[in-house]
C-alpha cells in the first residue's frame, strides 16, 4: 500500500507510476512517489551541500544575504512548484529538476565556468549541464549498489534537455553546441541510457527552467541593489521596471531604498510568473496534447512568457549584463576568479599526487578528472588552494 497522497494532475502531466524507470531497478518506496525520492535524494547529496559555498553573483565574503547557488536553487524551487501547481503537473518533479539544475556549476559563477571551458578545450571543453549529468550519474558515491544518485528517466531528461533538444531530426547539433558539440558526457551517457536528445523535455523541466530566469531576473536585481551597483530609480530605464516604479512612488512616495528594492523583486516576479502562466495556458489549449510524450513531439517549448514580456525580459537582461554583470566590482572578481582556476588546473595537470593521482595516467581522461575537482569545489576552497600551491592570491573584493 502506498501512504502518500497524490494530486489529480493534468493529463500532459509526468506521471511516476507511468516512469521509464531508473539505469539500476530498485523497489517503489510505500511513502514517497519516484520523484520525490529523486528530489530528496538531490537534497542529500554532497553537490547540493556545496553549493551553499559557491557564488551566484556576489562572493560570499562580501555579505550574509547575498544569493550563493543554493539560495537560488531554492528559490527557483518555490517558483517551480508554483508555475506547476497552476498547470496541473507534478510539482515534486518540477522541484527536482530546479533543486538539482546547478549542481554542475564551477566556483566563482559563470566566469569559474568560462575559464574552466577555456583551459578544457583541448580536452572536449566544460559545459555545467554535462558536469551536472556526470554528478548524478557517476560523480556522488553515496549508495552501495551504484554511483551517482541513480534518478529516473524523467529527473535526467529534464536536467539534460531543460533548454531544449539538443539535436534537430537530422542529428545535427542545436544551435546552443552548434560551435562546441554535444559535451562527451552527454553522448556517453545517451548510448547507456538513451534520453531522447532531439525532442523536448517534460513540461515540468520546461517549468523549471522559465523559473531559473525568473528567480535570477528578480533576485539578481535585488543583490545588485543591496551591493549599490544600482539604485532601484536606475532601472527606470527599463521599461518594464519603470512601470513598476511608478505603481510603487504613488503608493509609498519616499520608500526607503532597500523596501523599495524588496517591492521591485517580488512585483517583478508576480508578473513574470502570472505572465507564463498565461501563455503556458494558451500553448497548452492549443496544442491540446493527450500526454507528456505529445509535450516531448512538439516542435515548440509549451512553457514561455507572452512575446510581450519575453521582449521587456530581454530588455532587462541587457540592462543587468551592463550595468551588473560587466560592472568593474564585477569583473575585477571574474579577472581573480579567472586566475585562481586557470592556475589550478595548471599545476595540477603537472602535479598529478596533488590530487591523490600516482601518475597523470591517460591525458584526456586525466584533465577531466581534474576539472571534475576543480568544478567540485566551492569558493572558499578554491581560494584556500591556491593561497597553498602559490606565492600570492588575486583578491575577490
Amino acid at each position: 500500500m502506498l501512504f502518500h497522497r497524490e494530486r489529480v494532475l493534468s493529463p500532459f502531466a509526468s506521471q511516476w507510476k507511468a516512469s521509464r524507470g531508473r539505469l539500476i531497478d530498485e523497489p517503489v518506496s510505500p511513502t514517497r512517489s519516484d520523484f520525490q525520492r529523486d528530489r530528496d535524494r538531490i537534497i542529500h547529496s554532497n553537490a547540493f551541500r556545496r553549493l551553499k559555498h559557491k557564488t551566484q553573483v556576489f562572493v560570499e565574503h562580501e555579505g550574509d544575504h547575498y544569493r550563493t547557488r543554493l539560495t537560488h536553487s531554492i528559490e527557483v524551487g518555490q517558483i517551480a512548484r508554483a508555475l506547476a501547481r497552476i498547470l496541473g503537473l507534478d510539482e515534486d518533479l518540477a522541484e527536482t529538476l530546479a533543486l538539482a539544475h546547478d549542481l554542475g556549476h564551477t566556483p566563482f559563477g559563470h566566469a569559474g565556468e568560462d575559464a574552466l571551458d577555456a583551459v578544457m578545450q583541448p580536452y572536449g571543453g566544460f559545459d555545467h549541464n554535462a558536469q551536472t549529468l556526470r554528478i548524478v550519474t557517476r560523480l556522488e558515491h553515496r549508495y552501495a549498489a551504484f554511483d551517482g544518485l541513480n534518478l529516473t528517466w524523467e529527473t535526467l531528461e529534464g536536467l539534460v534537455k531543460h533548454n531544449g533538444p539538443l539535436i534537430d531530426s537530422s542529428g545535427a547539433p542545436t544551435p546552443r553546441y552548434a560551435k562546441t558539440g554535444i559535451p562527451g558526457a552527454i553522448l556517453e551517457f545517451e548510448k547507456l541510457f538513451p534520453l531522447d536528445i532531439a525532442s523536448y523535455a517534460s513540461a515540468e523541466a520546461q517549468v523549471a527552467a522559465i523559473a531559473d530566469d525568473i528567480a535570477y531576473d528578480a533576485h539578481d536585481v535585488d543583490d545588485a541593489i543591496r551591493a549599490g551597483l544600482i539604485a532601484p530609480d536606475d532601472l527606470k530605464d527599463v521599461p518594464f521596471i519603470a512601470d513598476i516604479i511608478t505603481q510603487i512612488d504613488a503608493r509609498w512616495p519616499g520608500l526607503d531604498s532597500g523596501r523599495k528594492g524588496h517591492e521591485i523583486m517580488r512585483r517583478l516576479i508576480t508578473q513574470l510568473v502570472e505572465d507564463a502562466a498565461a501563455e503556458s495556458e494558451r500553448r497548452l489549449v492549443s496544442l491540446a496534447p493527450e500526454s507528456v510524450d505529445d509535450i516531448r513531439a512538439a516542435d515548440h517549448p509549451v512553457i514561455a512568457f507572452s512575446d510581450e514580456i519575453a521582449g521587456k525580459e530581454r530588455a532587462l537582461k541587457r540592462f543587468m549584463f551592463t550595468k551588473v554583470y560587466r560592472h568593474p566590482h564585477v569583473q575585477k572578481m571574474r579577472d581573480a576568479a579567472d586566475t585562481i582556476l586557470r592556475d589550478l588546473f595548471a599545476r595540477y595537470m603537472a602535479e598529478p599526487s596533488l590530487i591523490g593521482h600516482e601518475a597523470q595516467e591517460d591525458e584526456l581522461r586525466y584533465a577531466r578528472k581534474v576539472a571534475d575537482y576543480i568544478a567540485g569545489m566551492t569558493d572558499r576552497f578554491a581560494i584556500q588552494e591556491h593561497q597553498r600551491l602559490f606565492a600570492t592570491t588575486p583578491k575577490l573584493r
